[in-house]
């Protein structure tokens, strides 16, 4: 069993604020099709003979059965099962590659790679060598003039010489792709897609996650979480029929035993400051949210937070479900901005 004291990140790594990006961001993405290059995404490739094997037996989903034409969300656990990174998962040429977030990327390489022993894999954190561009909205034209084929379906992986491309959830109903490829392949062929779609900045990128439904694991709230609290197990993070991983005895008992009392959901927040911006609370993951009946102690916290088109920041809260039957959600004190609770684009199952 993975010791419970490696560190997977420290402590003093600083806490981003969201970027606001311009309106014109958001309304290209939205309208029209744009691209933005994802450099809040690091890489990492894991080689060898035994490296999807080793991979199984480390992450929540089935790694061992995965074929070149999928992709698969992942989350990687403390043997007490909270979530230390969330990650998407898929076979690239003779590795198996893993998208993290990239304040994470090295600490989870180390400690995965403590962890290999006799199997023959080696983890290596690729982040300097490969890109990470992300597309939204009408955009399937120009990346048929990079890729013979285009993925068909959410989670398939199509690769060709110009690298990966993978079809992600959509969010507010625009269709959204990945590519990822060599750094030097990718920026040479950047300029000519600037002549077909908008180039917008990655936050743009962030406030589609948080519309896809899709957490995602950062510094800010490393260890908080068991996969069910930020909605894995809904969209696909977590296959509960494969074998033992660190934290799956605590995470398959939280599903069968009826102990899931809290969940993961969709808010907007209006008057709330970037972090760093002292004349109001603060949003970023890691703030702690409180109900208006029960001041004295948090009902839940941040998980992802991302500048909004109109104003305001939208947000993945995880939250007890108790707390979203009456009363009101605030940010970081009982008297903070009130939270709007807004659709999932996913239906969540009924607890008892």
């Amino acid at each position: 069993m993975n010791e419970p004291n490696a560190p997977v990140s420290s402590p003093s790594a600083p806490i981003h604020a969201p970027l606001r990006p311009a309106a014109a961001e958001f309304e290209a993405a939205l309208s029209r099709g744009a691209f933005m290059t994802l450099d809040q995404f690091g890489v990492i490739d894991a080689a060898g003979d035994d490296a999807a094997t080793f991979l199984h037996g480390q992450l929540t989903n089935d790694i061992e059965h995965l074929d070149a034409a999928g992709a698969r969300l992942a989350g990687y656990c403390s043997p007490k099962g909270r979530l230390l990174a969330s990650m998407l998962v898929w076979r690239a040429a003779d590795a198996v590659r893993l998208l993290v977030s990239k304040e994470l990327t090295a600490a989870v390489q180390k400690r995965l790679s403590m962890f290999v022993l006799r199997a023959k894999a080696k983890l290596a954190d690729v982040t300097d060598s490969v890109a990470v561009v992300g597309f939204a909205g009408d955009v399937r034209a120009p990346l048929s003039r990079l890729f013979d084929a285009l993925p068909d379906g959410v989670h398939v992986h199509v690769a060709g010489p110009a690298g990966s491309l993978i079809r992600v959830p959509d969010a507010a109903s625009r269709a959204r792709y990945l590519w990822v490829g060599p750094k030097a392949l990718v920026q040479e062929r950047l300029p000519a897609l600037e002549g077909e779609l908008s180039r917008v900045s990655p936050a743009v990128w962030d406030w589609l996650d948080i519309h896809a439904g899709e957490p995602r694991i950062t510094q800010g709230v490393l260890e908080q979480f068991v996969p069910q609290m930020v909605n894995f197990d809904v969209i696909g993070g977590v296959n509960f029929r494969k074998g033992c991983y660190p934290g799956q005895e605590i995470v398959a008992r939280s599903q069968y035993r009826g102990t899931i009392k809290r969940r993961t959901a969709l808010a907007h927040v209006a008057g709330a400051a970037a972090s760093g911006e002292a004349a109001e609370p603060s949003v970023h993951a890691g703030v702690e949210l409180f109900h208006s009946d029960d001041p004295s102690q948090p009902c839940g916290m941040i998980v992802n937070a991302a500048a909004a088109p109109n104003g305001g920041f939208d947000l993945l809260a995880e939250i007890k479900l108790a707390a979203l039957e009456g009363g009101s959600v605030h940010l970081g004190a009982a008297d903070g901005p009130a939270l709007a609770f807004q659709p999932l684009p996913y239906a969540l199952p009924s607890e008892v």
